[in-house]
Order: structure tokens, then sequence, then C-alpha cells
């Protein structure tokens, strides 16, 4: 590669010449293996990315949030789904979490409840031109190699009252008894166990009849609390006998129909999961020795009563999501260790990382930088016990915001991943 002094000096060529050329040269050759070796680190660098990876997103239809568009007829609202689903594929997902029943209500022709009003903007009215949303859904989804979640709200029965709409079929006309009115909420009662069962059939109306790859729960449970006024169920506390605390016998209740609920999925389709998404502290530290280091307001455990460590424990549940909604080092609930503290109380069963990548248009500095999202999943990645991520949620994405889309393709999510297998299930058929 150098030049040839003798030939230099036949052709009269000065020596100084001789000295910048070969100097020239050999720093065009450091700059070559720099940008080599930069080249095989990055190519490294995606290379080691998981082979099984659960990357997911919610698709919220409450109020709709991310689908359909509001007032939009049957071909613009297939439409906008498979762009969602195009852009989610293209950002390396294989996994979509879709709300199928927000609010005692169905995005699929159902036995049991009404069409949901965010669908066609009346409850009880079908589309127009007919289709099944759920069935389209599904198979778009599968069309992509994509896992399908059905996302069902177990509770929630009339979003607002006053300002909902509510079908004349509703069980709210219907069964009166079964509802109780917290704030400006109708909810059905977790404590009744005819409740208890037809939220069980429903869901398993839902595997029966369709191609779904998991049931899908969030965190509302009992509902969040309203100021300092007590949830309404001290006269069904009273009659039911029974001699748990109060909190203890709501969490019995919640448990029990968990434990319903895996069994109908599994004995309808023994390969079909069931996950939780939960808020993001089981319990603090401070009020229990299993607790994680977090000073958060509110827990799963002492306010939401979902006790979904014993549920992981009992393997009642396949995966559990916690909204883990907060920035690295969060002065209250920090990322990285709630992070560690779940990844430590699996039980064996899968943990999915929430990521609350709406928090990009919030006027936080911490979710203004580029990399708070590149450095949890790098958190992710490198913390045993954690299979994948979860984002919230799908219209989050359509601005790309911090760059984030183009973070996922280009590198985080260049090479894609299958989901991960869990061994304590039957082969999908």
């Amino acid at each position: 590669m150098f030049v040839n002094l003798a030939t230099l000096v036949l052709n009269f060529i000065p020596i100084k010449h001789l000295i910048l050329t070969n100097l020239a040269i050999f720093a065009v050759m450091v700059k070559m293996r720099l940008f080599l070796m930069l080249s095989l680190f990055c190519s490294l660098s995606v290379l080691a990315q998981p082979a099984a990876e659960f990357r997911g997103v919610w698709i919220a239809t409450v109020v709709n949030i991310d689908w359909p568009p509001a007032n939009a007829g049957t071909e613009a609202q297939k439409a906008d789904f498979i762009r969602q689903l195009d852009m989610h594929k293209r950002n390396g997902m294989n996994a979509i979490i879709m709300q199928v029943r927000p609010s005692g209500d169905a995005f699929f022709p159902s036995p049991h409840e009404p069409w949901s009003q965010w669908l066609t903007g009346v409850q009880g009215r079908a589309p127009s031109p007919f289709y099944d949303p759920l069935a389209f859904m599904i198979a778009e989804t599968h069309k992509r190699g994509m896992e399908f979640h059905a996302w069902l709200n177990p509770y929630r029965a009339e979003f607002k009252i006053g300002q909902s709409s509510i079908a004349s079929d509703n069980l709210i006309r219907k069964r009166p008894d079964w509802f109780v009115t917290y704030g400006t909420t109708r909810y059905f009662d977790p404590a009744n166990k005819e409740v208890q069962q037809f939220v069980v059939n429903v869901i398993e109306d839902i595997v029966r009849r369709y191609d779904v790859d998991a049931i899908h729960m969030d965190d509302y449970f009992y509902p969040y609390p309203v100021g300092n006024t007590p949830f309404p169920d001290e006269y069904t506390y009273r009659k039911s006998g029974s001699r748990l605390s109060k909190d203890d016998w709501r969490r019995s209740n919640v448990d029990s129909i968990i434990k319903d609920i895996n069994i109908a999925i599994k004995k309808t389709k023994p390969y079909v999961k069931f996950g939780i998404s939960p808020f993001s502290v089981w319990r603090n530290l401070k009020d229990d020795t299993q607790g994680s280091d977090s000073k958060a307001g509110i827990t799963n455990f002492d306010n939401l009563y979902a006790d979904i460590l014993l549920w992981l424990r009992k393997g009642w549940i396949d995966y559990v999501t916690p909204q883990l909604y907060r920035e690295i080092n969060d002065p209250l609930i920090a990322y990285e260790k709630l992070v560690e503290w779940w990844s430590a109380h699996s039980f064996g069963r899968h943990v999915y990382i929430g990521h609350g990548i709406y928090r990009a248009y919030e006027k936080n500095a911490n979710w203004k930088d580029p990399n708070q999202l590149p450095n949890q999943i790098k958190i992710v990645r490198k913390t045993p016990g954690i299979q994948g991520s979860v984002y919230f949620s799908s219209n989050s994405f359509n601005r790309n915001p911090n760059g984030w889309n183009d973070s996922l393709r280009n590198n985080y999510y260049r090479i894609p991943a299958k989901v991960p297998d869990m061994p304590w299930l039957p082969k999908r058929p």
C-alpha cells in the first residue's frame, strides 16, 4: 500500500512529498479500520438482541383512545387498524393487546353484552356495513405473524353515569342488583358470585369462538379510591357472613374470579395464555417485607385488592405486565428498582414490563430525553427473568416521539424476535 521510494526518486519526486503521501495514506487506513471496528460493534450489538422477546403494544378502545377513529364507518375502521398494525410491525413488535370489552360491552357479536358505543357511537348498534371487528383484527394480526391478546376490563359497566350510551338490553337495566355506583362510574359488584360467573362466561365465549392467543386484564379490579369515599359494599360484606376482614374479603373475591377465569380458559383451549397488567407496585417495603423499595400512594394489594403475587405463585396467570410508567431514578417509584423487584417475584411466570411512552408528550424533562426509552430497554434486557416489553399506547407512536420509532426499527428491534415460549403450556395446534 505504501509508495515505492525508488520509483519516486527516479521520477524526481521530493522526499517531503513521499512523507506527506505516506502519512495521508496511513491516516486513511486508520480511519477505515476505525469505521470497520465501529460497524462490527454495531453489528454485534444488533446480533446480541434476544431471539425470543415479547414486544407488545396496547390498543385502547375506551373513549376511542387508540381505535377506532370516532364516527368512522366500517371501511375506515378497517383501514385505520391496518395502518396501526403495519406501523407496529415496522417497529419490530410481535404482539398487540387489543381492548375488546372496555365497559360491559363488546367489539364483537356477543350473546352476553351489547355492541360497544365506541364502535358505532351508540351502544347496541352493530357496525354497518356489518363485520365482526374481533375476527377481522385477529386475522390481520396473525397474517403479520403477531400474537393477538384480547384485553377485557372485568368490572367497569358504565364509564360515566348519565353520559354513557346504555342499550335497552344492557344488564344494568335487567339486573340492577348486580351493580354498584362509585364516583361517576357504575361497576359490576366484585363480591357477587353471579357476576363472577357472568364474567367467566364472557371470557369462555371469546376463547371458544375466536382464535385469540391470550386473555388480558388490566389494573381495574376494585376501583381506584375516589378521595376518602369508601367503596359501597358494606351491606354485601355483612350479608356474606365472612369472618375475614373486609380487605381480605375483597381480595378473596378477586382471587376467586382470577382462579375461575384461568380454569375456564385452560379447559376450553389449554394453550391460550392468561395475563394481568397491574399497577406498578404490589406493596411498598414499609408495609411488607416482600414489598418493593418504593413510595407508592396506592398499591395493588392494599387499594385495588389484587394480590398479584398470589396469582403468580399459584400459577393462575401465565404472565404479568406491570404498568411501570415511571422514569429511571424516579424518586417515588424508580423504574430500575421495580424492574428488579418484579424479576425477583415472577415465580417462574413471564414478566413483560409496561412502558409509558405516552409520557413523551408531557412537560416532564425526563420524558423529553431521547435516551429514556432506550435505557429502559437496556435495563429490561440485562435483568434476568424479564422476557420483554409492552408499550402504552398505540397512538403515541404516530408522531415518532423522541425518534423512538426510529430507535426501535434501526437498532433495538431491528432483528425480529419470536414470542417467548411458555413451557408449562401445551403447544398451539
